[in-house]
């Protein structure tokens, strides 16, 4: 039988400081989401008195009802419903087809190229001179501001070269043999073997997709194109929430305040990606290992 060594009384001392300290960390990174959450659910004008802080005093879901009531939520969330899914199809696509292209060896200049993208990667021309190039191209306000300028990564293209490396040559000899040109390669035996990796950018992309206000807030004036985080930002940052209470008629216009729209506006927002994200987690941790080193 294996003897277990028994732990030293720093090692004890240890492992408890840690836990303790995970602890903490997990309190004070969870709490600020419960205390919306709750606070979200309270009745609005009775949420003003304070004191709430773990569970609602006087529960109501008016303040959703108020979010829900308002025409200007409801289009920005098929705004960034709509740019999530078509900027996250075209990224990866495109993506994976620069990535299969560098991952040829006979490629001319490929290493000009990787240079080239890696300074990409922590250099760039800045805020003014973006916002130039997007204005002169003509996409500012309009939809596909949110695609075309985010539809290639370098990092993502990293990832997907690293994975595509390490598929063995013989299937594209094999293909080649039968007459499949580097077109039908890619299509029907590169991307289908290539799930995995697939997954793992569809999933940083769609994350990226979905929180991102600062293009809709910088290059999008129109109020019928913004997405719902610069919705949210600029509730929270310009106090119109006060528009959707004024907006809202009748006993809930009672029971709501400028402050619970806010939160329950920040909640509706937000608890799509903060549900999803635990069952997705194990492609992070994929897309974060592939082409490691295996032991």
């Amino acid at each position: 039988m294996l003897s277990l060594k028994r732990k030293t009384f720093k090692e004890v001392v240890f492992d408890q400081f840690n836990n303790l300290l995970m602890l903490a960390i997990c309190f004070a990174t969870l709490y600020p989401i419960w205390y919306v959450l709750v606070n979200s659910f309270n009745e609005g004008q009775d949420a003003m008195r304070g004191g709430i802080y773990w569970w609602p005093r006087m529960f109501s879901i008016d303040s959703y009802l108020a979010v829900f009531a308002n025409d200007g939520i409801m289009l920005a969330m098929g705004i960034t419903v709509a740019k999530t899914f078509v900027g996250t199809v075209i990224h990866v696509f495109f993506t994976a087809m620069v990535a299969y292209a560098f991952s040829r060896r006979e490629l001319i200049g490929r290493t000009v190229y990787m240079i080239i993208g890696t300074v990409t990667m922590f250099f760039s021309g800045g805020l003014i001179p973006y916002y130039l190039l997007i204005r002169d191209i003509g996409m500012l306000d309009s939809f596909w501001v949110y695609i075309i300028p985010a539809m290639f990564s370098f990092f993502d293209l990293i990832i997907f070269l690293s994975f595509f490396r390490e598929i063995p040559d013989a299937l594209e000899e094999a293909a080649k043999i039968d007459g499949a040109n580097d077109f039908k390669i890619f299509y029907q035996i590169i991307l289908p073997v290539s799930m995995p990796v697939v997954a793992t950018i569809a999933l940083f992309h769609g994350v990226y997709q979905w929180n991102d206000y600062f293009t809709g807030m910088i290059f999008i004036n129109k109020s019928d194109l913004q997405p719902i985080q610069t919705y949210l930002y600029r509730v929270v940052a310009q106090s119109s929430s006060n528009q959707m209470v004024a907006a809202t008629s009748g006993n809930v216009f009672k029971t709501v305040s400028s402050q619970s729209v806010k939160l329950a506006t920040m909640v509706v927002t937000t608890m799509p990606i903060v549900i999803a994200y635990p069952f997705l987690q194990k492609y992070f941790v994929k897309g974060f290992m592939i082409g490691s080193i295996k032991g």
